[in-house]
């Protein structure tokens, strides 16, 4: 057994849903790695072997057979083939999950994750410690709401996202139900515990849960199907344009309702990007553009204290105990965090001087702790991320895999650069938190689900990517060995092969 490595063509056919692909995989690296099959596979599996597509079963074991009376050599109607297949073929897939998986879209996500839950700790631990009698209260939550996050992303990266197409419907519905349901009396959170906001539904002892983050994923996944679905009507102005824009009005509209200008224009940033990936005009794009800028403008009209946000953004020190105060401890934090920072715990911004330190403004606290090399490292993961995730969505086998890959990366890139640049005083004070950093189960779990969704269709376009490069391969290598090259050279002393000869 001298080349262990399974073939590109056996890892292809592995890596497709079905299980019958998978066991006739199985069943030809078995013919492949026989002498490994036979020491490897337990007595019962290597009973038989195959021959003429596993019509007629032998037995391929060299060594006798403990407690059976059926020689090395007998014809028996035993399944021992379909079992070795069987393991083979889960064995392949296994592998070529392995292969597929985007390592570094996967890597940095494990990454971000975890420096995540790090600064949770830090940042939430004198705030856990005195409203709960435990540093570890936030911690603890976030812990169990990434491992929840962590298998949905699993789940999710295994099935074919082509089938989240018929419950893209569905979860859109549902989404847009539970937003609505924020903004009704004793099921929605009181606005006077949340500043003012209705984003969260009241679960009892389970703590609150916020819809939009939810309606990110499936709004992701039904524009994303609706937009494919309108291929040839997507650049007309009234099957294309028109119908996209109520929508996008629509839902932005809850969002107003929800006093939530983040998730607004976050959720206006994904749609535009699915709409321009999925091929609308650019004119349209630009309309789009004009009409969420004149709503946004309208959206701080309409409050004072927008109107206080935005001013309190273009001089933040005119009222630093006022309505910049957060903006200016953050900026000092981000100040006094130097080069190398200050060391993990240490940070006085925790100590009641930085509200909401562990959410929407734990950036803060990493440039704090960690000093300029630590808020590098966050930028360049997520601008890393941000390229692997394009990447995938240039690669992806099919229209849908491009809007979905499109939607799922803008949201989270555009999302961090909201929150930085919010805390860096670059943008108003939004309120949408850092993903896969920031405390808050509810959107870490699902943003961790959409990372399972974004892994799915990049492993499907390195599958088609590879498979298009084997059989490329295969080709250049039956023609090289076919046709003689022109003009090659012979070498000295070998004289020329008469035709026919």
């Amino acid at each position: 057994m001298q080349h262990l490595s399974p073939p590109p063509a056996l890892l292809a056919d592995a890596s497709r849903q079905g299980p019958v692909v998978r066991r006739a995989a199985g069943r030809r690296l078995c013919a492949r790695w026989e002498p490994g099959c036979q020491r490897l596979c337990p007595p019962s599996w290597r009973r038989g072997a195959s021959e003429a597509e596993g019509e007629t079963r032998v037995a391929t074991s060299p060594l006798p057979v403990p407690n059976s009376h059926i020689g090395p050599h007998e014809h028996f109607p035993g399944h021992g083939i379909r079992s070795c297949g069987r393991m083979c073929g889960k064995l392949l897939a296994v592998i070529a999950a392995l292969r597929a998986t985007d390592r570094w879209l996967l890597g940095l996500t494990l990454a971000l994750l975890a420096g995540g839950l790090v600064m949770v700790l830090s940042a939430s631990s004198v705030e856990g410690l005195l409203a709960y009698g435990s540093a570890y209260y936030y911690f603890a939550r976030q812990v169990v709401f990434a491992i929840a996050g962590l298998a949905a992303m699993v789940i999710l990266q295994r099935i074919d996202y082509r089938q989240f197409r018929r419950w893209a419907p569905a979860g859109a519905v549902v989404s847009v139900a539970l937003m609505l349901a924020v903004l009704v009396p004793h099921i929605g959170v009181d606005p006077n515990r949340t500043h003012g906001a209705s984003r969260w539904l009241d679960l009892g002892p389970l703590g609150t849960f916020q819809p939009a983050e939810l309606a990110k994923l499936t709004l992701t996944l039904f524009v994303a199907h609706w937009v494919d679905r309108r291929q040839g009507r997507l650049r007309s102005f009234g099957d294309g344009f028109l119908p996209f824009a109520i929508m996008v009005a629509g839902v932005l509209g809850i969002m107003m309702l929800q006093r939530d200008l983040g998730t607004a224009v976050v959720f206006g940033a994904i749609l535009l990007a699915i709409y321009f990936a999925g091929g609308g005009r650019k004119s349209h794009v630009a309309l789009l553009m004009a009409g969420l800028v004149v709503g946004f403008v309208l959206f701080v009209e309409l409050e004072s204290y927008r109107q206080h946000r935005l001013t309190a953004f273009l001089d933040p020190f005119k009222d630093p105990l006022g309505d910049s105060y957060q903006i200016v401890q953050a900026l000092i934090g981000l100040g006094s965090g130097g080069p190398v920072g200050v060391g993990l715990g240490h940070s006085v911004l925790k100590y009641g001087w930085l509200p909401e330190a562990h959410t929407d403004f734990i950036f803060a606290v990493i440039g704090e702790e960690t000093g300029l090399v630590g808020t590098t490292l966050v930028l360049a993961g997520f601008v890393a991320l941000t390229v692997r995730g394009y990447r995938a969505a240039m690669r992806a086998p099919d229209r849908f895999g491009v809007m979905l890959a499109t939607g799922i990366t803008t949201w989270i890139g555009f999302q961090a650069f909201v929150n930085m640049a919010t805390v860096t005083s670059t943008l108003p004070a939004t309120g949408v938190p850092l993903p896969f950093v920031s405390y808050g189960g509810s959107a870490l779990a699902i943003t961790l689900a959409a990372m399972g969704v974004l892994l799915n269709v990049a492993a499907q376009g390195q599958d088609e990517t590879s498979s298009r490069r084997t059989d490329a391969t295969a080709d250049l290598g039956r023609r090289n060995w076919r046709t003689p090259v022109a003009g090659a050279r012979r070498r000295p002393g070998v004289p020329r092969r008469a035709p026919g000869g």
